[in-house]
C-alpha cells in the first residue's frame, strides 16, 4: 500500500495535553516557545504535534501550533464521545486502513501480533517496527479501533459493543 504514513512515537494522552494547552493560550502558540514552557526536548514535542495534526486537531502554519476546530470540540466532549471523535480521524490514515482491513479478512477478525510486526517492517522499511506496533496499538486501543491480548499475543478488531437485549 502506497503512502502509509508512520505514527509518530507519542501517546494520545500527550496528544490531547498539547490541545489543552494551546487551549488555553487562546488556541495558538509558537513550537519553540511550547517547548520552553513545558520544559520538554523540542525533538519529542514535535512528534506531539506531528500526532496532533495527523488526527486533525492542530494545524503547524509557520511554526506556530494552532488549534482546530476539531481539536476544540475534542476537549468539550465526553470520553466516549472523544474516544469516537480520535476512531473516525485514525481511520483516515492509511496505515489504520491498511490493518483493519488486514484484520477484516482474517479468521475471527485477529492475527498473531508477529504478524502485525512483520507487516509494519514491509510497509515501513525505515522505521522501527516495535515502536510503531506499539504506537498503533496504543492509539488504536484508545480509539477503540483494535485490541490486543497479551494471554494469546493475538492483535484483534475491536467489536462494537452491542447493546443489551431486552
Amino acid at each position: 500500500m502506497p503512502g502509509v504514513e508512520p505514527l509518530p512515537s507519542t501517546g494520545i494522552s500527550k496528544i490531547l495535553g498539547l490541545c489543552e494547552i494551546l487551549d488555553d493560550h487562546q488556541g495558538k502558540e509558537d513550537v519553540y516557545r511550547l517547548a520552553q514552557d513545558l520544559h520538554t526536548p523540542f525533538g519529542e514535542l514535535l512528534l506531539v504535534v506531528k500526532g496532533a495534526e495527523m488526527l486533525g486537531l492542530v494545524e503547524t502554519p509557520g511554526g506556530d501550533a494552532v488549534l482546530t476546530a476539531l481539536g476544540k470540540r475534542v476537549l468539550e466532549t465526553s470520553m466516549n464521545e472523544k474516544k469516537a471523535l480520535l476512531k473516525q480521524q485514525m481511520l483516515k490514515l492509511r496505515v489504520f486502513q491498511h490493518f483493519r482491513k488486514l484484520l477484516e479478512n482474517a479468521e475471527e477478525n485477529e492475527v498473531p501480533a508477529e504478524v502485525i510486526l512483520e507487516e509494519l517492517a514491509v510497509l515501513l522499511p525505515q522505521e522501527q517496527p516495535r515502536q510503531l506496533f506499539t504506537t498503533l496499538l496504543n492509539w488504536g486501543r484508545y480509539g477503540e479501533v483494535f485490541g490486543y491480548s497479551r494471554d494469546t499475543d493475538l492483535f484483534y478488531l475491536q467489536k462494537p459493543e452491542s447493546p443489551p437485549a431486552g
